[in-house]
């Protein structure tokens, strides 16, 4: 029997600010909503076409933390993880399935496009000069 794989690479842009709870055994969960784009050129018209994908992807742990305290609405982002699905029923009972990235790689690529706020805590406020840098 062989193996299979299951890896997913994204490289997109927040929709939400991070979405980060607590399991009943203290572990941390961050949810992202991760946006997607792709665009072509349709044969028959030469139009350029466009898509926006949207991916739920879940963080455990130190990952899910780094992720709350660091990623904004609009950051893009780097993931790296494999596809779980889950069945579950809906208050009338009915099946229902949600797919979603089970990160175990993440990286900030650039800042969210926006206008910028107060540091979270932990963050230092200030310039830095040429002079200050010591090489």
């Amino acid at each position: 029997m062989s193996r299979g794989i299951n890896r997913v690479t994204l490289i997109g842009h927040l929709g939400a600010t991070p979405e980060m709870r607590s399991t009943s055994t203290g572990n941390h969960v961050t949810t992202l909503s991760l946006a997607t784009h792709e665009s072509w050129r349709d044969r028959a018209t030469q139009a350029t076409q466009e898509r926006t994908e949207w991916h739920r992807v879940v963080l455990f742990s130190k990952l899910a933390e780094l992720a709350n305290q660091y990623l904004v609405k609009g950051s893009q982002v780097y993931i790296e993880g494999a596809l779980r699905t889950h069945k579950w029923k809906d208050q009338k009972g009915q099946e229902r399935y949600t797919t979603e990235v089970v990160a175990n790689e993440m990286e900030l690529l650039g800042p969210a496009n926006r206008k910028p706020q107060a540091p979270r805590d932990g963050q230092l406020e200030g310039n830095l000069e040429d002079e200050d840098i010591p090489f």
